[in-house]
């Protein structure tokens, strides 16, 4: 028990090593804290500190993440397993439960600070861009489920975590991984793809995107409302900013705020308790999510700072457990080439759509480039694409889609998953 509670703290602690490590190297916030939450992971579960349980064990999993503790009894008392099995599946469920929770309590805490109101009233200008994105991607995320539905284990779940990605960002992808059940193997390898697919398109954005997009699409006209996008651009800069969480002064509203998103869970947990004929972890996430969207309207609770910051960190927190989770020898095995062939085609035939639509509908190339940044890769990556383009009239549009992204792409993507589910 003290082992699981030392390693419980070291899931809580690490992520804090890699806060100050992008603060202390400006290089390391090139890849991203969340990527080095996911490397630093996979290192740790890898290198034999943890036990990996015998063979045995791993054929009573069946797939799933542990062995109830009822079931595990039977097995010890029949002896087909170890106490070293046992222990290996108190650790998997304690990284379990750490993921069910700290889930829950991240995403309300991410939509507390955003001021969905004032975005809304920006939303008119890249609306129509905005709408055939998520065109766009529903069409290509579903015809993808049934090209490659024979080769990419629990396509389903996939399709709904990529639709969710690609309309709110990370965040959406962890909620949707607890939301839909998502075997940390398969998690790990669709987030490393889409990692690794978005470090290409995003540095194709800021090199040959504006020319070749500029040349297909019609120019933007400037509205001049300069002084208002370097307050956009400062807000999405801050949004993995850390420092001074601690300050005095900021400790209480954030505990605060942290209750209050404990509150949205148990009240979404009971919610969850009046549909037992749907999945629970759907029930809770959909609920937390319209919860925390409801309280973000209370004036007080959306002022508090680093609100937004503290919901990322758990999202670090995630990152990094669940990683710890995976087993690279099945990672890196030939079956999930099907999942990189459905990711790429998501990725890329999403972004041809796009292009396709945006040209019939004459939506203006910066405006294009701006609402597929903000929904491919949240809301921070906005002013990187808007320096680009050299625009910064566009920095309020991309903030305000992608905040959208926030809010609708847990809807989406379970909606869009169960969907495809039925067939």
């Amino acid at each position: 028990m003290v082992k699981i509670i030392l390693l419980v703290l070291f899931y809580f602690a690490f992520p804090l090593v890699i806060i100050y490590l992008c603060r202390r190297w400006p290089l390391l916030k090139k890849p991203g804290s969340i990527v080095l939450a996911y490397g630093f992971g996979l290192l740790f579960g890898s290198v034999g500190i943890l036990p990996q349980g015998s063979d045995a064990y791993h054929m009573a999993l069946h797939g799933r993440t542990s062995v109830p503790s009822a079931e595990m009894e039977a097995l010890m008392a029949s002896g087909t397993i170890s106490e070293a099995d046992q222990y290996a599946n108190s650790i998997a469920s304690s990284q379990d439960m750490l993921i069910s929770v700290i889930v829950p309590l991240a995403f309300p805490l991410l939509l507390f600070s955003l001021n969905i109101r004032r975005w809304m009233r920006f939303a008119r200008e890249g609306f129509i861009s905005m709408i055939l994105a998520l065109i766009s991607v529903i069409i290509i995320v579903s015809s993808g489920y049934f090209i490659f539905r024979e080769v990419v284990p629990e396509s389903w779940k996939v399709a709904g975590m990529l639709v969710g990605v690609y309309t709110g960002g990370t965040p959406n992808l962890v909620s949707l991984k607890v939301a839909l059940g998502v075997d940390p193997n398969l998690f790990v390898m669709t987030s490393t793809y889409d990692m690794i697919l978005g470090a290409i398109t995003i540095i194709f954005f800021i090199t040959a995107g504006p020319k070749l997009f500029r040349a297909i699409l019609p120019p933007f006209k400037h509205n001049g409302g300069f002084e208002l996008s370097d307050k956009a651009m400062h807000e999405a800069e801050s949004f993995e900013d850390f420092t001074g969480m601690f300050r005095e002064g900021r400790i209480v509203p954030l505990m605060t705020a942290l209750g209050l998103a404990f509150l949205i869970f148990v009240i979404s947990f009971g919610i969850s308790l009046l549909f037992p004929g749907i999945s629970q972890m759907v029930v809770v996430i959909l609920s937390i999510t319209t919860l925390a969207i409801l309280a973000s309207l209370v004036p007080w609770l959306n002022k508090i700072e680093k609100t937004f910051q503290l919901g990322m960190y758990f999202i670090l927190v995630f990152s990094f457990t669940v990683a710890s989770m995976a087993d690279l020898k099945v990672i890196f095995s030939i079956g999930y080439l099907g999942l990189f062939a459905y990711i790429s085609y998501a990725y890329f035939g999403s972004l041809v759509l796009h292009i396709i639509l945006s040209k019939i509908f004459r939506v203006n190339a910066d405006d294009f480039l701006i609402t597929t940044t903000a929904f491919v890769f949240s809301p921070p990556f906005v002013p990187v694409v808007a320096g680009a383009l050299k625009n910064k009239d566009v920095i309020i549009t991309g903030i305000t889609v992608g905040i959208i992204g926030y809010v609708i792409g847990n809807y989406l993507g379970v909606a869009l998953g169960y969907f495809l589910k039925g067939f």
